[in-house]
């Protein structure tokens, strides 16, 4: 999933980004609102992890402005205010969740695994089968007729690409969006490379091609 982080502490959201970069999104780090509105223009989010005091505004009004707009991505508040009227505020402004700082680094990689989920970003927690493949993609745990596969980040980053979209053919520009953030450099075949990687460790069968269209689990 593509992840816009907005966060203006240089601390944090260096940690932020390392932090989900390594869980296998892709993150785009905008420190301002202007930025932020800036990458929105030109690439599309599973996500946003906004913080509510910026150098140029206000958090909250930020996610108004989305709203009001009929914006649904969804939005997790990252912010330092812990009293109950900040939280109802970011709420009622259209926030899907709300972490205080500090927060543990695990904790938020569940947040956004269950808010995307929600939204359909990534794929059903429940158990996902392909023939002798079963997928749980909540737990990263991959298995072939029993028998658990180690698979990385990227790896996981593609098949959450496809589990979100069960039996839909999912383009290679999709794919790509979900693994790579602005100023990445991208080779042409990378989601061929991911793919085939994926192949020899679940099966040949388990990532149809479709030709010119894209890519979809095998059924």
């Amino acid at each position: 999933m593509r992840i816009l982080l907005v966060e203006d502490d240089r601390r944090i959201g260096g940690a932020v980004r390392d932090h989900i970069a390594a869980d296998g999104h892709a993150v785009d780090w905008a420190e301002t609102l202007e930025q932020a509105r800036a990458f929105a223009k030109v690439a599309s989010y599973g996500l946003v992890l906004l913080d509510l005091q910026l150098p140029d505004g206000q958090g909250v009004g930020h996610l108004r402005d989305m709203r009001a707009r009929a914006d649904r991505t969804p939005v997790i508040i990252l912010t330092a205010r812990d009293q109950i009227t900040d939280r109802i505020a970011g709420l009622n402004a259209g926030a899907d969740d709300y972490l205080v700082k500090p927060f543990d680094l695990g904790e938020l990689s569940a947040r956004i695994h269950a808010v995307g989920r929600r939204a359909g970003a990534i794929g059903p927690d429940l158990a996902v089968k392909i023939g002798p493949v079963e997928l749980l993609a909540a737990e990263r745990i991959a298995k072939l007729n029993g028998a658990t596969v180690e698979l990385t980040a990227r790896e996981w980053a593609v098949l959450d690409a496809l589990t979100s979209r069960p039996g839909a053919i999912v383009s290679k520009s999709t794919i790509e969006d979900a693994l790579y953030e602005f100023g990445a450099e991208i080779e042409s075949n990378a989601v061929e490379v991911y793919v085939s990687r994926l192949r020899k460790k679940l099966g040949p069968e388990a990532i149809a091609t479709l030709r010119g269209l894209g890519y979809r689990l095998a059924t």
